[in-house]
């Protein structure tokens, strides 16, 4: 049996989007923890995201609540013609 690979098909921004996608309400730390980064890291992360216009942030008492915005397209050559929902679908139909 092969061992088990040491890299990822998906980028850190697209395991953060999923981790958001399953939990709108999620910390930050949770992140980081799921992702396996740095919860500094996931900070920046989220906010790129939310420069680039694929989540917003809204406050609700002392945590943040997440949306993406599952209608933008997929920030990648090969997968333009795709949207974000599209591959949150399939990475994570229960969200």
């Amino acid at each position: 049996m092969a061992e088990p690979a040491t890299w990822s098909f998906l980028t850190n921004h697209a395991r953060v989007l999923i981790c958001i996608a399953r939990d709108p309400s999620v910390r930050l730390r949770e992140i980081g923890e799921a992702v396996g980064i740095t919860e500094r890291a996931a900070h920046r992360i989220v906010a790129e995201l939310a420069d680039a216009g694929y989540v917003t942030r809204r406050r609700t008492g002392r945590r943040n609540r997440y949306t993406i915005r599952t209608d933008l397209p997929v920030p990648d050559a090969l997968a333009r013609n795709r949207r974000v929902g599209d591959l949150l679908a399939i990475l994570s139909p229960d969200a």
